[in-house]
């Protein structure tokens, strides 16, 4: 493995811990509807647990409201069976064979713990990348002691691995600030 393999290796699983932050970042409920919210929700079709993205189509119906219209007729109980037992504190209304899930309006309080989950992702990230970067520059050290790379090699390429941290690290806490704004928002 040569220094560049190693800063590209390092870059790319540093913006996969990105893109898991923002798959996760997007199931924590905010004020306003969002159908990744109903992302974790499983249903039993035909005897197999299905995510309820396989078995009906999710859309926004206004800005606080998500519409789940089920394939099949047959589907709607129990998709709405499954939203109501979520932990998500939602309580959809059948309308025919459109199941309407509106968002309840949040209290200070769960406002609150959505912004302390929403931290908690944000540091389980930093945590990751920081972790990545040690990684990096043990590769590098080993390139060193095996005599594949000078000692100055080293010390540039642990430095450009550093600059790319700190790039992760402030683009997480620009995710996780955005995320806390839009919890706050009315």
């Amino acid at each position: 493995m040569t220094i560049a393999d190693i800063k590209k290796n390092a870059e790319t699983k540093m913006g996969q811990s990105i893109e898991a932050l923002k798959n996760n970042l997007s199931r924590i409920r905010t004020g306003r509807a969002s159908p990744q919210l109903l992302d974790t929700i499983h249903v039993d079709y035909y005897g197999a647990m299905v995510p309820l993205s396989q078995v009906a189509n999710l859309s926004l119906i206004d800005s606080r409201t998500i519409g789940v219209q089920p394939w099949e007729k047959n589907m709607a109980a129990k998709i709405e069976k499954a939203i109501r037992e979520s932990d998500l504190g939602l309580n959809p209304a059948s309308l025919g064979d459109l199941l309407r899930v509106p968002m309840p309006p949040m209290s200070e309080e769960r406002r609150k713990e959505m912004t302390k989950l929403a931290r908690n992702e944000g540091e389980a990230s930093k945590v990751a990348v920081r972790n990545l970067r040690r990684d990096a520059n043990e590769s590098v050290k080993k390139l060193v002691k095996e005599k594949e790379a000078s000692e100055d090699d080293q010390k540039r390429t642990e430095a450009d691995i550093q600059k790319l941290t700190d790039k992760f690290i402030a683009e997480i806490d620009a995710l996780v600030s955005a995320k806390e704004q839009d919890i706050m928002a009315v």
